[in-house]
């Protein structure tokens, strides 16, 4: 039995349902469940709105930033290095890549309002393959020495990233991956690529709301 995923193409069963685990694997968004852990309130009501570890870190600090970071880097490396793991041809990779991704930005239980998709997109990346990493390392920082912002360093890397990987000779599969990478991870950042270019063309920046915690006369600082 087999899937038809495009024209003359076709997914095996055991390619399909990886693909699919994928993407609820990617629906495990760390930030919302820590948040709410920590909290008991909705990360999503706060700052911008997402559930990445960007806006985690700003509502809960540098500890909650990182534990958000880690978790989704690692759930996007676990969907690739277990398809790999499991002997799934090249295109289904690039695929589950993709797919981890998806569940991580628009994820089904929380009515497709998730995060932003980077630190899930480096952790794919790592298990696919670390050079390509190391390319949107190297644009962001150039661009960042260049642009004085952060975000738009990054969506910039993102940007170029299916170029870079193309003249540095890689195979078409990885350049589709990353393009596909770009594609996803670009258009949840559009609202964030339209604030900076206003912030950068002077005008004033939308202030993010904190999570406000009441803290009892017992309850640790």
């Amino acid at each position: 039995m087999s899937f038809q995923f495009a024209p003359n193409y076709t997914l095996s069963v055991r390619e399909f349902m990886w693909v699919v685990a994928s993407y609820f694997l990617g629906c495990f968004t760390a930030g919302y469940y820590w948040t709410r852990w920590r909290t008991g309130q909705d990360i999503r009501r706060f700052g911008s709105g997402n559930v990445g570890a960007r806006n985690v870190g700003r509502a809960l600090g540098a500890g909650a930033f990182t534990v958000t970071f880690l978790l989704d880097l690692a759930k996007g490396a676990l969907a690739v290095a277990a398809a790999i793991w499991l002997g799934l041809r090249p295109e289904p990779v690039v695929i589950c890549m993709v797919a981890v991704v998806f569940g991580h930005n628009w994820p089904m239980q929380l009515r497709f309002h998730g995060g932003k998709g980077v630190a899930v997109s480096l952790g794919a990346l790592l298990a696919y393959d670390p050079f390509i990493v190391l390319c949107l390392v190297a644009i962001f920082l150039v661009m960042l020495a260049v642009l004085r912002s952060f975000t738009l360093s990054g969506m910039t890397a993102f940007a170029l990233g299916p170029l870079a990987v193309f003249l540095c000779g890689l195979d078409k599969v990885e350049v589709a991956g990353m393009s596909l990478l770009a594609i996803v991870v670009l258009v949840a950042h559009r609202k964030n690529i339209r604030e900076e270019i206003s912030r950068i063309a002077g005008h004033r920046p939308v202030k993010e709301t904190p999570i406000r915690i009441r803290k009892g006369p017992t309850d640790e600082v």
